[in-house]
């Protein structure tokens, strides 16, 4: 019996004919590990690896395309789902840099720039506030009159000779009773103007979470000006670090100092307005002295669009008050233009007026009020780097 199975051990232990032995991967004797790397055992056993795929392989563009239009996308959809915010933060920069020439200036007047930042933005939050202050109790005021006068318009309207013979003729008066009937009977009008309500209830929130946001950032943006800068400025290469950092300089000191030319010019312009609507009894001065002072920081179509409107309502005291009214403001307009404009926005970037007038109709079609704000300083950093990059390098050709 031990003899047999022995022969049978024997016989399974020999190998298959025809069989190949089975590979195995073992580890090599410690003496011989140092000497052996990854690459010369992949080439002993499998051969020499290929060459890698290049990087104008169909496959390799293909995948690279596909993950280059994927992030386009996503980065698409980001900014048009947070359009808003983009906007809040655009303002912000905006008025930041604005504030920043006279935060500098403070610095200069041995205060410190924690100081200077909270001067500057109290000073911006108190007129914002100062603005709501006049314009919400002017509205207030002007909506009570409306309500309490709309009974007797309407009676006398009703019992005038032109609405008595169109009743006559047309059955007007049955007409709106129906009409008046079924608006009332129908839940559906009766919940659109609810819904109006609420939607004018939500913008107002949203405007004012809006300011505030937008004052929030201004003071975190002011307050990191000049870190954000040297940041900014390390991005650069060594070699170009110097002219970057100049032409920045340049470009926001520009802006810095259009900002601020450009609300002395309001302000000058709102005070003049405000005097000659006293003067000549034009009503509600003061909210429209505000009006025009925020009109007058959209550049060469806002005064022209104040004067208009002011213009409008100076008709309801009269004709002689409007043309009075528009006659001394035009001509203040035309002074502004040639005298006022040009020292005070002397140390800004100079912007042809066909530039300046496409640019501000660019921005305002993009970006409304804020877009025609920012335009004529976009299109002045344009213009510059234009000069200093371009046609330099293709004067050096």
């Amino acid at each position: 019996m031990a003899e047999v199975l022995t022969t049978v051990a024997r016989r399974l232990r020999q190998p298959i004919p025809g069989a190949q032995p089975r590979l195995r991967f073992e580890m090599p004797p410690e003496h011989e590990q140092d000497s052996i790397t990854p690459e010369s055992e992949t080439s002993a056993r499998f051969g020499n690896p290929g060459p890698r795929m290049s990087s104008q392989h169909p496959l390799y563009v293909g995948f690279m395309g596909t993950v280059g239009v994927g992030v386009a996308l996503l980065v698409y959809w980001i900014g048009s789902n947070t359009t808003q915010l983009l906007l809040w933060i655009v303002a912000a920069l905006f008025i930041a840099l604005g504030l920043d020439p006279v935060v500098r200036w403070l610095e200069g007047k041995k205060f410190p720039r924690a100081a200077g930042i909270l001067v500057s933005v109290a000073t911006l939050a108190v007129a914002v506030a100062g603005f709501f202050a006049t314009l919400i109790p002017t509205i207030v005021q002007q909506v009570t009159q409306i309500v309490q006068q709309a009974p007797r318009w309407i009676q006398d309207f009703i019992d005038s000779d032109f609405f008595r013979s169109l009743d006559s003729q047309f059955g007007v008066r049955d007409r709106i009773s129906q009409e008046l009937e079924k608006f009332v009977n129908n839940p559906e009008a009766m919940g659109g103007i609810f819904g109006g309500v609420v939607g004018f209830g939500t913008t107002v929130a949203n405007g004012l979470f809006g300011t505030l946001i937008v004052l929030v950032l201004s003071l975190y943006f002011l307050a990191a000006l000049p870190a954000m800068k040297k940041w900014g400025y390390r991005l650069a290469p060594r070699s170009r670090r110097a002219r970057v950092e100049a032409l920045s300089e340049e470009i926001t000191a520009s802006v810095g100092n259009y900002v601020i030319g450009q609300a002395v010019v309001a302000l000058v312009n709102a005070t003049f307005a405000f005097i000659v609507m006293t003067i000549v009894g034009v009503p509600f001065a003061v909210l429209l002295a505000f009006v025009v002072a925020l009109l007058a920081f959209i550049p060469l179509v806002g005064g022209l669009i104040a004067g208009v409107i002011v213009t409008l309502i100076a008709l309801t005291a009269g004709w002689q008050t409007a043309v009075v009214y528009a006659v001394c403001y035009f001509a203040y307009l035309q002074f502004e233009a040639y005298f006022i404009s040009p020292r005070v926005m002397q140390k800004a970037v100079a912007v042809p007026g066909a530039v300046a007038v496409i640019s501000v109709i660019a921005g305002g079609s993009l970006l409304g009020v804020l877009g025609a704000l920012i335009a004529i300083p976009t299109a002045a950093a344009i213009m510059l780097l234009v000069k200093e990059i371009f046609i330099v390098r293709q004067d050096n050709h």
